[in-house]
């Protein structure tokens, strides 16, 4: 099998793949919404015509966008120490919101203790040793596992984003509540979407990295203090 880039996809690294993202690897990410608990709340988001763009404008220009390019410079720079504890410390004060920052450093930390048990690698063994109890941000922990464990960068790209958006498509079924089969059908009309930054990702200078979504960070902020709460973003 041959990724998006060129680059063989074996089956051991397709199965680390698929694993690593499955809803079912334990990292806590059906727990949290990126702030649409609070836009439903403010009626931004009502159904699948309202939330489909809402999530492409966070896939093109907010969180998932950063997180695109950082998990390809981590990946890029799995054998540079200095460089990726630089990456790590960048990605962990880059998020624009107290409980988003939550979001990446949580699930980050929970990635690597889980990956360091079933996947073993030094790299990542070394990695967490240096970290510490410094916040260690998902898409940093996932492009080093990636590179290490042999999995193409266009390929976790493409995964990540997907799972991105199927995280918080699920989010939207069970706040407004949104029917399976227009969650389904709001997923496959973020394909090119996912796409389409899967490719900009690959070549976007790091120093040249910014994001574009106020709405989001506003949602964010406000779902902090919302009155009744399922999610912890």
């Amino acid at each position: 099998m041959i990724d998006a880039e060129g680059s063989p996809l074996d089956g051991a690294a397709l199965y680390r793949l698929l694993a690593w993202l499955s809803p079912s690897y334990p990292i806590g990410a059906f727990s949290y919404s990126h702030g649409l608990e609070y836009a439903i709340e403010a009626d931004l988001v009502r159904d699948r015509a309202t939330l489909t763009p809402w999530l492409a404008h966070v896939l093109r220009h907010g969180a998932a966008w950063i997180d695109a390019v950082l998990l390809r410079e981590a990946h890029a720079r799995a054998d540079d120490a200095d460089r990726l504890d630089e990456l790590a410390d960048l990605a962990a004060a880059w998020r624009g919101t107290a409980e988003t920052a939550l979001e990446s450093a949580q699930q980050g930390g929970s990635f690597l203790t889980i990956t360091r048990a079933a996947w073993p690698h030094p790299a990542l063994e070394a990695f967490a040793v240096r970290r510490g109890q410094r916040a260690i941000a998902l898409p940093v922990a996932l492009g080093l596992a990636g590179a290490v464990q042999g999995v193409p960068v266009a390929a976790l790209l493409h995964g990540y984003l997907h799972g991105f958006a199927a995280n918080l498509v699920s989010a939207a079924v069970r706040i407004i509540p949104l029917g399976q089969t227009d969650g389904q059908k709001a997923l496959a009309a973020l394909a090119p979407v996912v796409a389409e930054v899967s490719v900009a990702a690959l070549v976007q200078p790091l120093e040249r990295l910014a994001s574009a979504a106020p709405m989001v960070d506003w949602a964010s902020m406000s779902h902090e203090t919302q009155y009744t709460r399922l999610f912890r973003s």
